[in-house]
């Protein structure tokens, strides 16, 4: 069993520099801590496989094909593969928690699974 303290996490994805950190990968998911400062902006492309955002702590908004939300801490946000989508005015610090699935570029091409 593995378990991850939220904190903990937050610490190392700091402490490595970048915006994001994956700390779990298996064949059918993978787990992220995505954070992004206050006024920044999210350079993110589409991803080949679908996600579940958890919004930890901050506030902003959400724009998901043609779909705009305001999020903050508890928002749970999922987004289809290929779909494209960005978090925008960027209020409060965004730390947010990201599954995928199956695990990131699983289906990208180059890997041994890519689907067109």
């Amino acid at each position: 069993m593995d378990i991850y303290k939220l904190q903990d996490l937050i610490a190392s994805q700091k402490a490595s520099g970048e915006e994001y950190l994956e700390f779990l990968r298996v064949p059918s998911l993978s787990t992220g801590i995505y954070t992004l400062p206050a006024g920044s902006s999210d350079l993110q492309v589409p991803h080949t496989e679908d996600e579940v955002y958890y919004v930890a702590r901050g506030k902003a908004s959400m724009r998901v094909g043609n779909e705009h939300q305001q999020i903050a801490a508890g928002s749970i946000i999922f987004v289809a593969a290929s779909v494209d989508h960005c978090f925008y005015d960027i209020t409060e610090e965004l730390t947010v928690l990201v599954f995928f699935a199956p695990a990131e570029y699983t289906h990208a091409p180059g890997s041994d699974t890519y689907i067109k």
